[in-house]
């Protein structure tokens, strides 16, 4: 048909959408006036001004009047206002007043627009070079001008003067003088200041996906190609080749070694303090930044050793204190704690404590207080007692301070001292018990 036209829906190109979003940006202001007998007879119309703060990149002030603002009022009223110290811009705020109650009843006095509606919608505080305006243009009929539209204003007498919003009566100065918001001459005014903000979100029709960081596996290719090595270690009979500067980057032991020293620079070391697979598992972490999956994959369960501290973790706890790597003793602290029951508590303890490993060890202690009676019936107990005594005092100010929080607890945990007089599961993970 002549004059009509089809839409051929096969080359409609995918709809698109975006969605405004406007909130407030919120910030508070504390005011503290200090004298305030001495402020009043300074005149109606004079103010007392805050240091300008700044909310939602405007600066804002707080303006207290102790005689009051309105010359019709005697002043009888003091007068509180929020002025707008930025020049040069319009801005759309809430705001909120509060005067403190000094007297610990927290009956403060709060004037807010924040958590109700208003028909107006958000007060708009105007740029009008250095002049505000006068009452004559601002005000007809108990209504003022915001934003060029009227609003009626209420019987708290509240005012929006261009650059400035508040109450001419505030409070009434007679009742002030004798309330718990005035102490030891002293008033604090609390001041709230919302900048609404709009802004459009509309989704991105493409986009790039940055991957992952690789450079843990890029140094961990350097390590297996072995390329541009310049430093040998001879760890009993096995050879293993590394980057000096790699090495020294990770580790302060290894800077102090290759660079620092005055001796005499070689090019292979000989390593006597670390196994040939544990080396190996502090290298693979030196330049990959993470664990062997022998390390990861290794429990307590699965270990073939009988004591923890043979086991490869433990191993590389001490290697990573050795040689001042502090997020590999870290990570082995992590995987040593999985491993915490009432048979290996105190061998781990005594580990931890030897490779200052503190959050390891603080773990341990409050495990053993918790488990008590438990721990003291196990064999690595007996050589706690005997090979690290400085430790059973620290054992007893954790269980002073544990026996404290089961106290405080309203009865609802026994306290550790009680389970020194029960059984206890020795193969148990946690056996700390509750009525």
């Amino acid at each position: 048909m002549a004059g009509s036209a089809t839409i051929d829906k096969g080359s409609l190109l995918s709809p698109t959408s975006s969605r405004s979003v406007t909130e407030t940006v919120n910030g508070s202001h504390k005011f503290v006036i200090q004298g305030f007998s001495l402020a009043k007879g300074m005149g109606v119309g004079k103010h007392i001004a805050s240091d300008n703060f700044t909310v939602g990149g405007y600066q804002w002030a707080i303006y207290f009047y102790p005689d009051g603002k309105n010359p019709e009022d005697n002043s009888a009223y003091v007068s509180v206002f929020i002025a707008l110290a930025s020049e040069g811009t319009d801005v759309r705020a809430l705001f909120e007043l509060t005067l403190l109650d000094q007297s610990g009843k927290e009956k403060h006095k709060v004037h807010s627009h924040f958590d109700r509606t208003l028909d107006s919608g958000p007060y708009t505080l105007k740029y009008r070079g250095s002049e505000l305006f006068s009452s004559e243009s601002l005000y007809k009929d108990k209504a003022f001008l915001i934003n060029w539209r009227y609003v009626f204003c209420d019987s708290l007498n509240l005012k929006c003067r261009g650059r400035m919003w508040g109450y001419k009566r505030f409070f009434r100065r007679a009742l002030l003088e004798n309330s718990d918001y005035l102490k030891d001459d002293c008033l604090k005014i609390n001041c709230t200041v919302g900048v609404v903000v709009s802004a459009v979100d509309c989704p991105r029709l493409h986009s790039i996906r940055v991957p992952d960081s690789d450079i843990g596996a890029q140094f961990g290719m350097l390590l297996e190609n072995m390329e541009g090595s310049d430093i040998t270690f001879d760890v009993a009979g096995e050879k293993f080749r590394a980057h000096k500067l790699v090495l020294a980057a990770r580790s302060p032991i290894f800077r102090s070694k290759f660079f620092e020293g005055s001796e005499e620079k070689n090019s292979e070391v000989e390593i006597t303090d670390v196994e040939p697979k544990v080396f190996k598992a502090m290298l693979h972490f030196i330049y990959r930044d993470s664990l062997t999956e022998d390390v990861q994959l290794e429990t307590s369960s699965s270990s073939p050793v009988s004591l923890v501290s043979d086991s490869l973790t433990a191993k590389l706890l001490e290697a990573a204190d050795r040689y001042g790597l502090d997020r590999l003793r870290i990570m082995c602290e992590s995987h040593l704690c999985k491993d915490i029951s009432v048979k290996s508590v105190a061998e781990i303890l005594a580990l931890a404590d030897r490779c200052k490993a503190s959050e390891l060890k603080a773990v341990c202690l409050r495990f053993s207080a918790e488990n008590l009676a438990a721990v003291m019936r196990s064999d690595g107990f007996e050589h706690l007692k005997e090979h690290c005594p400085s430790l059973q005092s620290e054992l007893l100010k954790t269980i002073a301070g544990c026996d404290e929080d089961c106290s405080s607890g309203g009865g609802k945990t026994r306290s550790v001292w009680a389970q020194l007089s029960d059984g206890g599961d020795t193969n148990g993970r946690r056996v700390r018990q509750r009525t």
